[in-house]
């Protein structure tokens, strides 16, 4: 495709109309971005928290595509246990694959060695991971928030913010 074709393509998405809920397109999407993040060396914390946020997206849109599609809860906690399993089913795979750890001292008595006075060594994709999982999870209780604040009135692109 040449840039004149690309550049007309602009106009038209502009005027698409907004949407407001995670879709398989911006999840591939993101999940696309942190392969080609870890491939030019991008640090692996920052690639877990864009993987972690596109693992725990994935699961959200599940969970919604489900209650949309048949209306009922079969478990408790349903959209929860769905976005949690489809959070781990896809970050722990990579965990042994990705290289990077951060060390963690605890020093809070007994002598080193013991639990609570040794170094621990923590996958630092992981760590990434979850926090990308706690962003994704708290910004639509955040932008509920911000819209109740304004009395109904949305920021535009709210929830990209």
């Amino acid at each position: 495709m040449n840039a004149r074709k690309l550049l007309a393509l602009v106009p038209g998405l502009a005027a698409l109309p907004s949407a407001l809920a995670h879709c398989p397109l911006c999840t591939i999407g993101a999940g696309i971005a942190v392969s080609g993040a870890l491939w030019l060396g991008v640090k692996s914390i920052v690639a877990g928290v864009l993987f972690g946020a596109f693992a725990a997206s994935m699961g959200w849109w599940a969970a919604n595509a489900i209650k949309k599609r048949f209306k009922k809860e079969w478990i408790p906690f349903q959209h929860a246990v769905i976005v949690l399993a489809s959070f781990f089913l896809t970050v722990l795979p990579l965990v042994p694959l990705v290289p990077g750890v951060i060390p963690f001292y605890v020093s809070l008595g007994g002598g080193y060695g013991t639990l609570l006075n040794r170094t621990y060594v923590l996958n630092s994709f992981f760590l990434g991971s979850l926090l990308g999982l706690a962003v994704l999870s708290v910004t639509p209780w955040l932008s509920e928030r911000i819209t109740f604040l304004r009395h109904g009135k949305r920021v535009p692109f709210q929830q990209v913010l």
